[in-house]
C-alpha cells in the first residue's frame, strides 16, 4: 500500500501494540521505530510534538516510568528539561506517536489512530483487552 505510515513503538505497551496491529490489519505496512532502542534526538522530538499539537509536558509519560523520581512532574519545569530527561531516557515519551500523510497523533486510546487511515481492518476487530473497535459490518464502535 502506498500510504506511508511510521510508528513510534514499544512492543512492552499494550496500547502501543493494539495499534500496531490495528495498522497491519488494515492492510498497511508501517515503519516501525522502537523509540527505546532508536533513541530521540531533539529536532525528532520537537517536530514530532508540533505536528502533533503536544507541548513536552502533554507527552510526558509518568506511569511507569521515572518520571517522578527524576523531578519532572513538580511544578516549574520547563521544557528543556523534559526534552533532555527524554533524550536521556527514552521511556518518558509517551506512546505510540503515528505519523501518516493524515497527521500526526499521539495515539492513546488505540482506536484514535483510525483517525489517521484511509480503511479500517475488516471486522470485527478487538484490542487485547477484548474490548470491540470495528464491528463485525466494519464500522467504527468507539
Amino acid at each position: 500500500m502506498t500510504f506511508p505510515i511510521v510508528i513510534h513503538h514499544n512492543p512492552a505497551c499494550g496500547t502501543s501494540r493494539n495499534v500496531l496491529d490495528l495498522i497491519t490489519a488494515a492492510g498497511y505496512t508501517p515503519v516501525v521505530i522502537d523509540y527505546q532502542t532508536e533513541g530521540w534526538t531533539r529536532p525528532q522530538l520537537l517536530a514530532l510534538f508540533a505536528a502533533a499539537n503536544l507541548t513536552p509536558q502533554q507527552a510526558l509519560r509518568v506511569s511507569k516510568t521515572p518520571a517522578a523520581e527524576l523531578g519532572l512532574t513538580q511544578p516549574g519545569v520547563t521544557d528543556d528539561q523534559l526534552l533532555d530527561a527524554m533524550i536521556a531516557h527514552p521511556i518518558l515519551v509517551n506512546r505510540p506517536i503515528v505519523c501518516t500523510p493524515k497527521g500526526v497523533r499521539l495515539c492513546r486510546p488505540s482506536e484514535s489512530v483510525l483517525d489517521l487511515l484511509d480503511q479500517f481492518p475488516p471486522g470485527p476487530f478487538a484490542k487485547e483487552d477484548g474490548a470491540l473497535i470495528i464491528d463485525a459490518k466494519g464500522n467504527r464502535v468507539v
